[in-house]
């Protein structure tokens, strides 16, 4: 028996704000839920699904989202949409002569837009990673829980791929951050085949 990813969860003041920011820059429907919205997984993309939750973010999330850019243009327009929508440009630290650009949905919730030609995230589409804190035994524990195939396992990073492709999931390693709150971010699972 094994588990299939339905989303990332993501804890939100405002649930269905937050959806139509995301569902506006990844081009994808919002369907609303008793508890909050999902953005449905499309072919190989992860789904993201955002509840309503008072839990307020302490530091940087241990899962962050990086999309993906066919051009330097592309990678513009992706920042120039999200801003417009109500992100906002972080400073977490990165150096000034990396290529990507660090984003904050409108709560704060940190993604990367990635420069074109990334060889690691080559045919992943656009969601191309879900990037997450965590050791190799992490990894090696969703490949198994979701029966995904390790696609990275070098210096302690890993990341596993669905069978068909698409969105990566990846754990960087260490140094892992403690956590001193819950986790604002979680994966959404069903068992397969379902049981009772």
């Amino acid at each position: 028996m094994s588990s299939r990813l339905v989303a990332v969860t993501f804890d939100a003041r405002d649930p269905a704000g937050l959806a139509s920011f995301w569902g506006n820059l990844l081009g994808r429907r919002v369907v609303h839920e008793a508890s909050g919205a999902l953005l449905p997984a499309e072919d190989t993309q992860v789904g993201l699904r955002f509840v309503v939750s008072s839990t307020e973010k302490s530091g940087p999330n241990g899962v962050h989202l990086h999309l993906t850019s066919a051009s330097l243009d592309d990678q513009q327009r992706t920042v120039a949409t999200a801003l417009s929508l109500g992100g906002r440009h972080l400073d977490v630290g990165q150096l000034p002569d990396e290529d990507h650009v660090v984003l904050g949905d409108p709560e704060g919730d940190e993604f990367c837009v990635i420069e074109p030609g990334n060889k690691f995230l080559a045919g992943c589409g656009y969601l191309g990673e879900v990037s997450c804190e965590g050791s190799r035994e992490v990894g090696l524990f969703w490949r198994d829980a979701l029966r995904w195939p390790l696609v990275w396992d070098q210096d302690e990073e890993t990341a596993v791929q669905s069978p068909a492709g698409g969105t990566k999931v990846s754990w960087g390693g260490p140094p892992v951050s403690p956590r001193h709150a819950r986790n604002r971010q979680r994966f959404d699972l069903v068992r397969t085949p379902p049981t009772r």
